[in-house]
């Protein structure tokens, strides 16, 4: 597994964990330092390797920081499905990769789809892989659309 592949899927499962505490709770996710503090606790604590982490707290930061956008985003493009509908893994992994995606530009979406349905078909159900797979290429092509 390569090292960014490790860092999407620990980017993931922070983000998996934001969501669920703000469904049960209403606690929205920390920000700014309180963010930083808490990335760097989950890091310590779980051993993250040091150059994993700059690439996932990016990953995390970013789509923390831009989650109304993303969400207007992902409803755009999922085809009859609100957001609040969606399991925690799928919204959590969309948000993502439509972050990392449109608003990073680091890596060809393609390559991002790709990790995508990797990590969908690790944390998903059955059904995660495909309709991460139809949601990311809507988005992918409504930016080429845009680009043209």
């Amino acid at each position: 597994m390569n090292s960014r592949h490790r860092a999407r899927e620990i980017a993931l499962q922070i983000l998996y964990q934001y969501d669920l505490n703000a469904l049960a709770s209403g606690k929205v996710p920390p920000t700014d330092l309180a963010l930083v503090a808490d990335l760097r606790h989950h890091f310590d604590h779980f051993s993250v390797p040091e150059s994993l982490r700059e690439f996932a707290a990016e990953l995390v930061a970013g789509t923390l920081a831009n989650l109304a956008k993303l969400d207007s985003e992902l409803e755009k493009h999922a085809s009859n499905w609100k957001v609040a509908r969606m399991s925690s893994v799928d919204r959590s992994l969309l948000r993502m990769a439509t972050f990392e995606m449109t608003r990073m530009g680091s890596v060809p979406e393609t390559v991002v789809i790709d990790e995508a349905i990797e990590l969908a078909k690790a944390f998903g159900t059955e059904d995660t892989p495909s309709f991460v797979n139809g949601v990311l290429d809507a988005i992918k092509v409504a930016n080429l659309k845009t680009e043209a």
